[in-house]
């Protein structure tokens, strides 16, 4: 990875997604019979490789209500803009973020930002499916998640709970739209309390009878053919299978931050936000895909500059933790961490103190697998101009970074061809991302 600051302007290109580790991993898992004995070798040294290998998995700390990228990511102090926001400095020369934000200042180094994201939507549930999606709202079709496409287009493993799992989730979690209801996050909440709907409520001799009838039920149901019998099949052998497999896993204990020492929890701080980062990281280690962390209250319309300054100190430190703690245990580059929200906020302050909605150039952090460290894309427009929203991938002054792009790239550093069409259950073709990769981001 390089580590120094890079603040570039790339021309759009391709990317070919079939590079050679690529490739020879593809042809390892599928068995293709032209594969010899060396080339399979390859193949499975290409999967275990952390160096260049694709990321496995996505934490996804999601700032539901839109921050504000003045307050957060992208100051700019001494403007009219900043309304009075200091700001500090960071590892990276002449990069500065908001006060409040020291201890992700200093792991800023390990990071990417991109400040001069750019969509089309200023309404937070329709912003949050897109910024989640990758898509705009489209009254046909419901896209899935960012999750739930990792899900789908990544190896299962040897999971045995969720591998889309969402944590103190707001009213748009993640879902598994045209790809089905099974790709939906797990929601779960705070990370000291027990976890939803895995503990029997009865004791374990009843339940396990309880089982035994229902396999009787299941018999004389089978029996009377009826229609639909073999969709019932399906949903008795996996989804309820799944489920009473996931309820007897050790692996629930990932969920579990009090196995951990006081002083590693201390450093996420003593907030619900700060042990479900914790517990993301976690959940990575067992094999979970995608992990949405969501700090909601960022709704700044009256006192922002408040709000704000309260929001960060629950934000800095288990972002900050976050990542180290990933590095230590030897996750950070098989882990891609995603941190933003729907839309910023304006550059002027209105009467009430408070910045309204704000899609013409915003910020998110990015970090770890496939991404590049040390880089910085774009600035909001230092007086308090909209970023213009290109057709197409340009990387230039004044221009934003349609989210598209963002997906397309996070994609691509997951080894998923961003291109790829699936089909809807109607039979529509749909690519993954409409996006284009951003090659100024990826550490290779």
């Amino acid at each position: 990875m390089t580590n120094s600051l890079s603040i570039q302007k790339t021309d759009c290109g391709s990317i070919a997604h079939w590079n050679r580790r690529t490739l020879l991993k593809a042809a390892g898992v599928s068995g293709l019979c032209w594969l010899t004995p060396v080339a399979e070798m390859l193949a499975r040294a290409a999967e275990k490789s952390p160096r260049g290998a694709p990321a496995k998995s996505v934490i996804l700390l999601w700032l539901q209500g839109g921050p504000s990228q003045l307050e957060t990511f992208d100051p700019h102090p001494g403007k009219y803009i900043a309304a009075g926001t200091k700001a500090i400095k960071t590892k990276l020369p002449g990069v500065l973020l908001a006060e409040g934000m020291e201890q992700t200042a200093e792991a800023l180094d390990s990071a990417a930002l991109v400040r001069s994201v750019v969509s089309r939507e200023g309404d937070h549930e329709r912003a949050t499916y897109n910024v989640k999606t990758g898509y705009r709202p489209d009254p046909t079709l419901v896209h899935p998640s960012i999750g739930a496409v990792i899900c789908h287009q990544l190896p299962v493993g040897m999971t045995e709970i969720p591998r889309h799992v969402s944590i103190l989730p707001g009213t748009w979690p993640g879902r598994g739209g045209y790809l089905g209801d099974q790709y939906d996050a797990f929601k779960t909440f705070d990370p000291q309390g027990p976890i939803p709907d895995v503990q029997e409520r009865v004791s374990k001799e009843r339940f396990l009878e309880r089982r035994k009838a229902l396999q009787v039920v299941e018999q004389a149901f089978a029996r009377g053919r009826l229609k639909g019998m073999e969709e019932h099949k399906t949903l008795q052998s996996t989804t309820i299978g799944q489920a009473l497999k996931m309820m007897d896993s050790s692996q629930l204990k990932a969920f579990d931050v009090r196995e951990e020492s006081q002083s590693i929890r201390d450093q996420f701080g003593d907030t619900p936000f700060g042990r479900s980062c914790l517990a993301a990281v976690r959940l990575v280690e067992v094999g979970v895909r995608c992990v949405e962390v969501e700090l909601s209250g960022w709704d700044s319309h009256a006192n922002n500059h408040d709000i704000h300054k309260s929001q960060v100190k629950t934000l800095d430190p288990a972002l900050a933790a976050l990542l180290r703690t990933l590095k230590e245990r030897g996750l950070f580059e098989q882990t891609l961490v995603l941190c933003g929200g729907e839309f910023g906020r304006t550059p002027k302050v209105n009467p009430a103190g408070g910045r309204d909605h704000w899609p013409h150039g915003f910020s998110v952090l990015l970090a770890g697998g496939g991404i590049r460290s040390g880089v910085v894309i774009g600035e909001t427009d230092p007086d308090g101009g909209e970023l213009k929203h290109p057709e197409e991938y340009e990387l230039e002054k004044g221009k934003g970074i349609q989210v598209a792009n963002l997906h397309a790239t996070v994609l691509h550093a997951l080894g998923i061809d961003a291109s790829k069409e699936l089909e809807t259950p109607v039979g529509r073709p749909m690519a993954l991302s409409k996006g284009t990769v951003i090659p100024s981001l990826l550490s290779t």
